[in-house]
């Protein structure tokens, strides 16, 4: 969730750089930096820690420029160290950039051989000295972005500043939000609209796979293949109030479609993205190596983050796991063993029944951590260990991106688990940290079939009840599937685990049920398969999300199929996330229900 500004303008623009990316603070950082087009050529100014440090010594250096970006950096790949902060720059280009590109390695080394060494541990500086070697073999700033964003593998939002060129910004986005702003003889590039607010609310937004060759005359929008695209102007809201919905319709929207970013910075929290192993900033009290079992407890989609959560650790750490809603918890008053840890999960960590949870397990001497998405909550505070989630704030009651971070955070945890226990090697721990690595592009491919899915959800309105089905860790997904679709639709729906489906559930099965099943390719689908066949054979009507070995397993008899691509099972149930949601949302705006704000909900349950 870093932050990313640019201004073309009539007027030095290095203080207003500085004011956009304070409106961006919210978003977490921990260096910030910014760029500008001088006398002198490309100039920079960096600091680590918050923007006070940054605006202090632009106070004693100043920049002068009437072109520049900005950006505030949550720390990837190397420290948060000032050599390592954004922009990252060469004689010839500055560059800011959130995301991930995760080929950086190969890119390097492909350009080492040419001696265009890296002065960073960032990924980022790859595509700088990309950009740089194609601008040395003579090609135009516009010819040689457009000759490196097919190179980059992974996630980005970026913008660009060339030398000796004062009325040129280029701009990139693929899984990372990217807003243009227009003025009076100037042109604006941010983050979100928020940023922009001081200075324009006339914004166009990149959609997916865009990027912008960005004058003070005009904007041109092309998309991944260089083809010029049409976005629309519009007016944004975004001066009224920190939270804007941008160019959607709703904030869930709007939060469905960040999970690129907020997974890419909820990772960068856990994993060092360099090394590619989990490294946790947190001073556990605890040893993993020494627990006799993991008590989780939550509530909602929480309760659903964390029986996944129960597959990872029983299987890649061999940790024992209690699961519980935190509303039974508190009054079944469960012994605890010796030497446990309870793990409660909160996206506000003020929620009542989890809190009570806690303080029961604090009173039989469990160790107490947290995994929250506010860490000056009272669950926090009340714990011994904090593990954030990182994806800012969550204005949509019904839980999405907060739901992606928590089993982020939680699979990161479980790898540090396994290894600390003896249970995965190191080389079975760097598949999985690659996996979870390779995950933020996976969901951004899987945002693609949006479109598909609102013609699905088209039909799914007309139903009455729905059945959602999974086996193994895809089962919390059917029940999270069916929370969704009920929070915001309305409509009944139960998720089931598919083996489950003789046990009376199949009695409900006729032509006007439809059943949605998540099977990812691994070893349970061809069981999962079998019960889907059960469905298809009384008329059931089918929905089957699933990658493309899903499909060709699939057969005849699937009604519709949601293909998703094809990742790691360890990361199957985050990447499934993406379609359950997508389901329930357009599912509810073709009904015309209130998405944000569903009857009777709220979104922090403050009270028993």
């Amino acid at each position: 969730m870093c932050g990313i500004v640019g201004i073309i303008g009539v007027e030095p623009v290095a203080n207003r750089l500085v004011e956009a990316l304070r409106r961006l603070e919210y978003r977490g950082y921990d260096s910030a930096g910014i760029a500008t087009l001088s006398a002198v050529g490309l100039d920079r100014r960096r600091a680590e820690g918050k923007l006070n440090n940054l605006a202090s010594r632009l106070e004693n250096d100043p920049l002068d420029g009437l072109i520049g970006i900005g950006h505030t950096r949550w720390a990837t790949h190397g420290g948060a160290t000032e050599s390592n902060a954004h922009p990252h720059s060469t004689d010839k280009v500055a560059v800011v950039h959130n995301g991930i590109i995760e080929n950086f390695k190969d890119l390097l080394e492909d350009l080492e051989r040419d001696g265009y060494l890296p002065a960073s541990q960032t990924d980022t500086e790859s595509i700088a000295l990309w950009v740089t070697r194609e601008l040395d073999r003579g090609a135009s700033p516009r010819e040689a972005v457009a000759a490196t964003l097919p190179r980059l593998r992974g996630t980005f939002g970026l913008a660009f500043l060339f030398a000796g060129d004062e009325k040129l910004l280029i701009a990139a986005r693929q899984g990372s939000p990217l807003a243009i702003g227009h003025g009076q003889e100037e042109m604006y590039l941010g983050s979100d609209a928020f940023a922009l607010a001081p200075f324009t609310k006339q914004i166009t937004y990149l959609e997916e796979g865009d990027w912008a060759v960005i004058t003070p005359q005009k904007v041109e929008i092309l998309d991944f293949d260089g083809r010029p695209v049409e976005r629309i102007r519009q007016v944004s809201s975004a001066s009224a109030a920190l939270a804007d919905k941008g160019n959607h319709r709703h904030f869930m929207a709007k939060e469905i479609a960040e999970q690129p970013e907020t997974v890419s910075h909820t990772l960068a929290h856990y994993i060092d993205l360099s090394n590619e192993t989990v490294s946790l900033r947190e001073s556990l009290p605890f040893d993993f190596a020494e627990l006799s079992r993991l008590t989780i407890t939550a509530c909602g989609t929480a309760y659903y983050a964390g029986l996944v959560a129960k597959y990872w650790f029983e299987r890649y750490a061999r940790l024992a796991v209690d699961v519980d809603v935190a509303s039974e918890f508190r009054y079944r008053e469960p012994p605890l063993a010796e030497n446990g840890l309870t793990l409660v999960i909160s996206q506000s960590g003020e929620t009542a029944d989890t809190l009570a949870a806690l303080r029961y397990s604090a009173r039989e001497g469990q160790h107490i951590a947290a995994l929250v998405n506010v860490q000056e909550s009272t669950i926090a505070r009340e714990s011994h260990v904090v593990f954030p989630t990182l994806c800012g704030p969550e204005i949509g009651v019904a839980s999405t991106k907060a739901f992606t971070a928590q089993l982020t955070a939680l699979a990161s945890l479980v790898i540090a688990a396994g290894e600390a226990r003896g249970v995965l090697s190191a080389s079975r721990a760097h598949e999985l940290v690659r996996a979870l690595i390779e995950l933020p592009s996976a969901i951004s491919e899987a945002l693609r079939h949006e479109k598909s899915i609102e013609g699905l959800a088209r039909q799914l309105a007309r139903a009455s009840d729905v059945l959602y089905l999974g086996r193994g860790q895809m089962f919390p997904l059917a029940l999270e599937g069916a929370l969704k679709l009920k929070e915001i639709s309305y409509i009944h729906a139960e998720g089931y685990a598919a083996g489950e489906l003789k046990h009376g559930p199949i009695a409900l099965v006729n032509e006007e049920m439809p059943v949605v099943v998540v099977a990812p390719s691994d070893e349970l689908m061809e069981k999962t398969l079998s019960n889907m066949h059960e469905v298809a054979a009384r008329g059931g009507k089918i929905i089957l999300i699933t990658d493309a070995e899903g499909v060709a397993e699939a057969g005849d008899g699937i009604s519709d199929i949601i293909e998703m691509p094809r990742v790691h099972p360890f990361v199957a149930p985050i990447l499934a996330s993406i379609p359950v949601q997508l389901l329930a949302y357009h599912t509810a705006v073709f009904m015309g229900t209130d998405v944000d704000q569903p009857r009777n909900l709220a979104k922090s349950v403050t009270v028993e």
